[in-house]
């Protein structure tokens, strides 16, 4: 049986390559095992019953070795990564009393609101440039690029930092034999399978007309890619919140040319961006960047949280007082891995998961659904920040492979009672669930399930042999 070995430039053609109906396709598969995994039986061997645990090596330079051991459908794998922090004090203002903490900010303050039109949209930026001025001084400038040209560089001497984690390591992936079928470089896998577990529940929502990203590494660029590709037409705002300025221009540069320097790769999904779509980059060295957080995080639909903070992102007020609950909002949490490490404040998720009695002055399309949804409730009762100092019960979170359980259960009575089942539908005899999926607020915490892997891994194997993408090795087992 051959061995298919992929390097991380053949994963990024790969998943650079895949479709909206590509990305459905992977997402069905994925809610397959997910759930699976959810449902205890003896009836199957990737059942959460029969799945290892994964461990956690830390290591005295302060990065942490993951080893995740997984059974899935039709194989397992094994998926080893290291995790690097970012240096200390590379993350967003941490918050003293729930009150906006400027003073943390490395940089001056610089306004300058500016239109790039890119090769596929217009930017509609405010950022944070650094050009050495004067402090309090307020710059304002514009720049246009042509079609078919680059964003425009940073100024000389301004180099690009990127404060996310950084993983590397590789997946390995086995037939239901033991046989070796492939060895995946992990770096953008992780990011992509994350990604496509958290744009699951995307898809249902019923407005996701403007999107604010804290982060702009490589989960917040899959997370972003994913939307757009899945909810392009309907996303008029894209805000991207970020200490440095030239890591969320690099995101962007490669949301619309993924792979500029690859004479094979052509971008099948790039022309197919919502050219109405407007960007905007916030650092917190802007001299707004207190008004216009809150702004981005109440006028927001959905919101990615991509970044390895050990502080609330912003303050658990902006959601939880009368105005921020005028609408419901899908919030995907998935930078933080540790249990120190918290990117929405605990508040927040005691709201959610409070009795509906206890809430007063909620707007009518705001509906709490009594819980949030984590990819794992073994991991994210012990790993996941927010969870954990929130101090959830297990009774108040709920895996994302249960919501597809009732879904499918729900299918099952329908088609019993000789009703019809449209294509896509979700949870339609439960009105509650589904209203509260659709329109209210969700929280998604996710803290890594070595079954993704197998899943998404498997999934890239298949592309790659078919389109001969990597190296193949031929009588390996």
């Amino acid at each position: 049986m051959p061995l298919t070995v992929l390097s991380d430039r053949d994963v990024n053609r790969i998943l650079h390559s895949f479709t909206k109906d590509d990305i459905e396709h992977l997402q069905t598969q994925l809610a397959d095992a997910l759930h699976w995994y959810s449902t205890s039986s003896d009836e199957n061997d990737f059942c959460s019953d029969y799945q290892p645990e994964r461990i956690q090596l830390k290591r005295k330079d302060g990065s942490t070795t993951l080893f995740m051991p997984a059974s899935g459908c039709n194989g397992q794998a094994v998926k080893v990564v290291n995790i690097t922090p970012p240096d200390a004090g590379s993350g967003l203002p941490s918050f003293e009393n729930l009150s906006l903490d400027t003073e943390h900010s490395s940089r001056s303050s610089i306004s300058s609101p500016s239109t790039v039109d890119s090769p596929r949209g217009s930017i509609s930026t405010f950022s944070s440039q650094e050009t050495n001025p004067t402090p309090g001084t307020s710059i304002s400038s514009s720049s246009s690029v042509a079609p078919g040209e680059r964003l425009p560089r940073a100024p000389t001497g301004q180099q690009s930092t990127n404060p996310s984690s950084t993983i590397r390591g590789s997946l390995t992936l086995m037939d239901p034999q033991g046989n070796t079928t492939g060895l995946i470089n992990a770096s953008e896998v992780t990011a992509f399978r994350t990604a496509l577990a958290s744009t699951m529940l995307l898809k249902k929502r019923h407005s996701v007309h403007d999107l604010t990203v804290f982060g702009a590494g490589k989960q917040a660029y899959w997370h972003i890619r994913l939307a757009l590709l899945l909810r392009g037409p309907e996303i008029h705002h894209l805000n991207i919140i970020t200490r440095n300025f030239d890591s969320a221009r690099e995101c962007i540069m490669r949301i619309y040319n993924p792979q500029p320097d690859d004479p094979d790769y052509i971008n099948p999904i790039g022309s197919k961006y919502n050219s109405k779509t407007k960007t905007n980059i916030l650092t917190p060295s802007h001299t707004e960047y207190s008004r216009l957080l809150k702004d981005y995080v109440r006028s927001s639909n959905v919101i990615f949280c991509c970044t390895p903070s050990s502080t609330p992102l912003f303050p658990a007020s902006y959601l939880t007082n009368p105005e921020g609950r005028k609408k419901g909002r899908y919030i995907a949490c998935i930078g933080s891995y540790k249990p120190h490490m918290i990117e929405l404040h605990p508040d927040i998720l005691r709201y959610a998961v409070a009795p509906h009695h206890e809430h007063r002055h909620v707007h009518k399309r705001q509906k709490e659904g009594g819980a949030i949804v984590v990819d794992t409730v073994s991991g994210c009762l012990k790993e996941a920040g927010e969870v954990v100092q929130a101090k959830l019960l297990p009774d108040q979170v709920v895996e994302l492979g249960e919501l597809f359980m009732l879904k499918r259960e729900a299918v099952k009575r329908m088609e019993a009672k000789g009703e019809k089942v449209e294509s896509g539908c979700s949870f339609q005899d439960d009105s509650g669930l589904k209203e509260w999926l659709t329109r209210g607020n969700v929280v998604y915490k996710s803290v890594g399930l070595g079954l993704m892997d197998v899943v998404v891994g498997q999934g890239i194997v298949e592309m790659a042999r078919e389109r001969g993408v990597g190296t193949t090795v031929e009588g390996f087992n």
